[in-house]
Order: C-alpha cells, then sequence, then structure tokens
C-alpha cells in the first residue's frame, strides 16, 4: 500500500467550504456571525455566539469545537486574538481550519490554514473578520469587507449585505445551499436563553441568501408585535396598537399578525375597527373563527356574546 493510500482524508460531513463573516456593532455593541455554503444546514456547524462575549465563526475542514471552545476562553477573560492563537496552538489540523473570532471589544482576529482549498482568504478590519474558502475566485472575501464597511442599518443588515456582497462576486464555486445569521446582545444577563436577538438558518433552498433576508424582514416584523405586547402590558395602547398595525404592513401575507390585532381592538371595546381585520383573515383561514370562540376562556378575549355574534358573522 502507497503512502498515499495511508493518508487520513476527511469525511465529506466535515467540510464547511463557504464564506462568513462574524462582526461587533460599534454603536448596539451587538456581536454575531452569518455565512453561506453549498452544503447542507451550514449554520449548524459555522456560527457560534454569546451575549457579552463574542461570535465565531468555524468553517473550512470544520472542528466544531472552536465554537464553544473560543467562546468559553473569550468569556474568560481573552481577547478573540488569544483565544484563536491558544487553540490553533494544539490543534494538528490547523493547516486545514478557517476561524475567524470577535469579542466584546471589538477586537477581531482570523486564520486560513494552508491547506485550505482555493481561492481562500480572510479580511479582517475594526470590529469584524470576512473569510472564504472554496470560492469560484479570489474577490470574494474583500468584496463582503467593503460591503460590510459601506453598508447602513442595524448589525442584521451588515452582515446580509456582506453575504450578498460575497455572492455577487462568485461565492462558493459549487453555488448556494443553506445559509444562517446570529446575533446576540452586548451584555450577558445571566440567562443564555435572553441573550440571542436573531437566530435564523436557511437549511436547503437555491437562493438561501435571498430567503435568509426574507426571514430576518419577518423576524423584524414579530419584533414589532413582541414590542406592542410590551406596550399593552405597560398600559401605552395606542402606541401597542401602532406596533400591531406596523407589523401586519410589513408582513401582510401572515394572517396571524391581522388576528391578533383584531382581538386585541376586539378586547378594547374597539369591535367597529376590528371587524375588517376579522373579516380578512376569515376569508384565507376558516381555523381562525374556531379559534376566536376559545379565546375568551383563556383570559385572551373579554366574553362578550354579543360582540363574538356580530365576529363570528364574518365567517359565513
Amino acid at each position: 500500500m502507497s503512502e498515499h493510500d495511508n493518508r487520513k482524508f476527511p469525511r465529506p460531513s466535515q467540510l464547511a467550504h463557504t464564506f462568513s463573516i462574524v462582526a461587533r456593532d460599534p454603536e448596539s455593541g451587538e456581536m454575531g456571525a452569518a455565512v453561506q455554503s453549498h452544503w447542507f444546514s451550514v449554520g449548524s456547524l459555522v456560527t457560534w455566539a454569546e451575549a457579552g462575549v463574542g461570535a465565531v465563526a468555524t468553517q473550512a475542514l470544520v472542528e466544531v469545537s472552536y465554537g464553544p471552545l473560543g467562546l468559553a476562553l473569550m468569556r474568560a477573560g481573552k481577547s478573540a486574538p488569544e483565544a484563536l492563537a491558544t487553540l490553533l496552538a494544539t490543534d494538528e489540523g490547523r493547516d486545514m481550519r478557517q476561524v475567524a473570532m470577535v469579542d466584546a471589544q471589538g477586537r477581531a482576529s482570523a486564520h486560513t490554514g494552508a491547506r485550505c482549498i482555493v481561492d481562500a482568504g480572510h479580511e479582517t478590519g475594526e470590529g469584524f473578520s470576512v473569510q472564504a474558502n472554496m470560492m469560484a475566485c479570489p474577490d470574494v472575501w474583500p468584496a463582503m469587507a467593503r460591503a460590510y464597511r459601506e453598508a447602513e442599518g442595524d448589525l442584521a443588515e451588515h452582515l446580509l449585505v456582506a453575504l450578498e456582497a460575497g455572492q455577487a462576486a462568485g461565492g462558493d464555486v459549487r453555488g448556494q445551499q443553506s445559509a444562517a445569521i446570529l446575533i446576540v446582545k452586548p451584555v450577558s444577563a445571566g440567562q443564555p436563553w435572553t441573550g440571542t436577538v436573531m437566530e435564523l438558518r436557511v437549511e436547503d433552498h437555491p437562493e438561501p441568501i435571498r430567503e435568509l433576508r426574507r426571514l430576518v424582514h419577518l423576524h423584524r416584523a414579530y419584533q414589532r408585535m413582541n414590542h406592542g405586547d410590551e406596550l399593552m402590558g405597560a398600559g401605552q395602547t395606542e402606541e401597542a396598537l401602532q406596533e400591531y398595525r406596523t407589523a401586519a404592513e410589513m408582513a401582510p401575507e401572515i394572517e396571524e399578525m391581522g388576528f391578533w390585532h383584531a382581538v386585541t381592538l376586539a378586547d378594547l371595546g374597539r369591535v367597529d375597527e376590528a371587524l375588517p381585520l376579522f373579516r380578512e383573515v376569515f376569508a384565507k383561514n376558516a381555523g381562525w373563527p374556531t379559534l376566536i370562540t376559545r379565546l375568551p376562556q383563556a383570559g385572551l378575549l373579554r366574553d362578550d356574546p354579543e360582540m363574538m355574534h356580530r365576529i363570528l358573522a364574518l365567517a359565513s
């Protein structure tokens, strides 16, 4: 048997040839990572982040432990460059890794191993790093860096713009399949389940970045709904109703938006305002009239038979 036959080759499931970005927003302090690849469910391998700590992207011949271990080192006080250097120092497979990290102070660092499949490279800047391997051309990561620097809006918008620029510059030489975005808060509240701002994945899609942008838009609409609920709880009724209206305008295809807006209006006694909204959602889905009859018992709608009769009359 030849020396070549004795070599250890990576399994396909270990490979994540892709382009990604890690970044910290200097205004909000939020940190996040975003990625696209011609590989199924790339977000389950590549993107890692923790509120108040940092973000990591681990790809190429993926060593998933760079995610949780990198975050643990940063949580313990190491900077992103120090955390990455510590892990690389003991990794015999470092030449086939591509890893980037950014910490809560915006310090970024990246590594592209000498054996990463060309075109491969990275670029770090103030508060961010972009990296790519097995690309169609070497223009991908410079285009991502340029787009990130020039983008406007929140961190999610910056990350999306960078991915879009990478794809427009050539992207993965194999094409597209999956994408993901993960954003966390600048400070930890000590409860991990409260630290995530956004976590969205497109597991398998012919245009995953476009689909990811759609999901981010939908996420923002639901955030407006949730903010409306918070305002209602604080007694700020008109402000809450405005949030519900905005959410419905952002995502008119989502029946849920109009339904709960209508329920809130009805519960406030503003039935005439609620009826057109009920009519619209009832026409789209016959399940909503059934659901509304169950809400008074759950304490989510006042028990008013006359009002219920007016609402249910729309279903027929």
